[in-house]
């Protein structure tokens, strides 16, 4: 059994280990926020990573943290969670970036996070241990963000369209080279307020396992917020520019227009599943808008095979964190 001090040594390193995953998971997301804005020529890179960290950052003013209590307390039985189950789910989710990141796939950091906790509590205790509604609601909105993105995103293309019909090509670029800078923004406003969240989360329950925050505490410690807001602001800053060349070039060819109305469907998604307190993917939702805004062109504009490429990489997402988070479970019994 470990005594306070150790528990206490122990906390602080999952706590920093935590804070490093929120950094990786606005390095590795930062292409859901600035991709199309950068490959529309709109902004140039170093602007648009500042640009997106800025709104990262003011979204804990903006949002209520629902999802941060979803992946709290809505996911695994009370009593259940100690240090061992949260370094088996950061290390799972950790991996699973530094894989896709490397090979430019835009993969979920979250799903990644809830995989891994999935695993790791599966490992110690069994299947049981789990709250279904709260794992169901996750994995439903896999398929959901990015369907409501797709279809978000094609309707704004329809009605811009028909808006704009009048209009000659170069005016409607004008218009919405300065458009897509308030698009942009309330993207990333939506990322850090659903991404940001999810790592408060694990850290909320990381304090509540071990007696650090009240189980009937209404709000996680205020240092938390802060850490993790600040974080994923920061990651974003730095870039995972690998992924930024498949998001905003490989899957179709965009425009100012497309990347507004891509923008602006995957921020209304993003807005609502927040609201709800649902962990959703940025990366699903941004691309399944991106999609949306390049089939309503024509089918052909869309290469969906680099879309079907993507969509694997979801699908595998969970069970690999999982997988990882497992053996990293194992693993740290034996080291602390």
């Amino acid at each position: 059994m470990q005594t306070a001090q150790t528990a206490l040594w122990v906390v602080v390193l999952l706590v920093v280990l935590a804070i490093a995953f929120d950094f990786m998971n606005g390095f590795h997301d930062a292409a859901n926020s600035i991709a199309t804005v950068v490959s529309t020529g709109v902004l140039k890179p170093t602007h648009a990573v500042m640009f997106a960290a800025f709104f990262n950052l003011v979204a804990i003013f903006i949002f209520h943290l629902s999802v941060a209590a979803t992946v709290g307390k809505g996911i695994v039985q009370p009593g259940v969670v100690d240090t061992h189950v949260v370094f088996g789910a950061l290390l799972g989710a950790i991996t699973w970036n530094l894989v896709t990141w490397y090979y430019g796939i835009p993969s979920s950091s979250s799903h990644a996070l809830i995989g891994g906790i999935v695993g790791a509590v599966i490992a110690k205790s069994g299947a049981g241990s789990l709250i279904s509604g709260g794992v169901l609601k996750t994995v439903t909105f896999i398929f959901v963000s990015p369907v409501l993105g797709f279809l978000l995103g094609s309707l704004m293309m329809v009605l811009v369209s028909w808006v704009c019909r009048r209009a000659t090509p170069s005016k409607v670029d004008r218009w919405f080279r300065r458009l897509q800078l308030v698009s942009a923004g309330a993207y990333s406003l939506g990322h850090g307020g659903n991404d940001a969240q999810k790592t408060i989360g694990i850290i909320w329950m990381l304090l509540i396992a071990t007696g650090y925050a009240q189980a009937g505490d209404t709000a996680p410690p205020t240092w938390v917020i802060v850490n993790c807001y600040t974080a994923i602001a920061f990651g974003t800053m730095f870039g995972g520019w690998r992924i930024v060349k498949t998001m905003g070039q490989k899957i179709t060819k965009l425009r100012p227009v497309g990347g507004f109305c891509a923008e602006t469907g995957g921020a209304m998604t993003l807005f609502l599943a927040t609201a709800l307190g649902i962990p959703v993917s940025t990366t699903h939702t941004i691309t399944g808008a991106i999609v949306g805004v390049g089939a309503t062109q024509r089918a052909s504009a869309v290469r969906w095979g680099v879309a079907g490429n993507i969509v694997w990489a979801w699908i595998f997402t969970i069970p690999a964190s999982a997988f990882v988070a497992a053996v990293a479970y194992w693993v740290s019994l034996q080291l602390f």
